[in-house]
């Protein structure tokens, strides 16, 4: 493939699968977070197992799947058990080394609203909520988020707190006994935030071509930057190939 073009999902989606380690026991769910981790699997970390909410585990879908719940989840997966062992005897034990997240808001201590926006009683748009988010936010070794870089997808405080990030800062998992490390890494089409010894996510690396004056330009907060001459390598013809042409040749996710 010579196209060394790509779309700012495309950018999101390989430098998300980029974070991912061979051997990682992944909790995702399906759109753009799938499409990471199954690129990740294609590539650089043949032995990652990919866990979903509905009691699969180990699954190497043979197409794209749709819904947490579409049967091609099953074919070809380690094993099948109900959503309750999942969260309890997997999750919750220890045995999960990242959980993929996204949101409508993630505020500067990497919280995440999926509820409402807006005041709870009377929200100016109501959000589908938690699903499994809230407990992989807690119990998950490690999470990721990932999300277009927009001012009002950064508010400084999110209006609803549905996933743990670091709360209020440094400490503020360990008051709520939560085991999880929290969110590492926040991969949006600007560049990557990561969360310093406070728990404030701040600017680690940009894409080419992206400047810390539009990611702060996207920031209800003062972003602040580390290591600001850091610029992401940019996808490859292989990542892009497999992205448009096996993972999602009809562009369900990609468009």
């Amino acid at each position: 493939m010579a196209n060394t073009e790509y779309t700012s999902t495309e950018l999101m989606i390989v430098n998300s699968a980029r974070l991912l380690r061979d051997g990682d026991v992944v909790f995702v769910g399906v759109g753009l977070p799938n499409l990471a981790c199954n690129l990740a699997q294609r590539t650089h970390a043949p032995n990652l197992q990919m866990i979903y909410e509905a009691g699969v585990i180990g699954a190497r879908p043979a197409r794209l799947p749709l819904s947490i719940g579409d049967p091609t989840l099953v074919s070809g997966a380690s094993s099948v058990c109900s959503m309750y062992e999942i969260f309890t005897l997997y999750l919750q034990r220890g045995n999960v080394d990242v959980g993929f997240l996204g949101g409508a808001q993630i505020d500067k201590f990497g919280n995440i609203n999926a509820t409402v926006i807006g005041d709870y009683a009377q929200p100016k748009t109501r959000l589908p909520g938690s699903g499994g988010s809230r407990e992989i936010a807690a119990w998950a070794n490690r999470c990721y988020i990932i999300t277009p870089h927009q001012k009002r997808r950064f508010p400084e405080k999110v209006d609803f707190c549905t996933s743990a990030g670091f709360i209020d800062g440094s400490g503020g998992r360990e008051k709520l006994n939560l085991r999880g490390k929290g969110p590492q890494a926040v991969v949006t089409d600007i560049g990557i935030l990561q969360p310093d010894a406070s728990g404030e996510l701040v600017l680690t690396a940009l894409h080419p071509g992206r400047t810390l004056d539009e990611a702060r330009e996207n920031t209800g907060w003062a972003l602040r930057c580390e290591a600001c001459n850091t610029v992401t390598e940019p996808p490859t013809p292989e990542e892009i190939g497999i992205l448009r042409q096996d993972l999602d040749p009809e562009g369900i996710y990609l468009k």
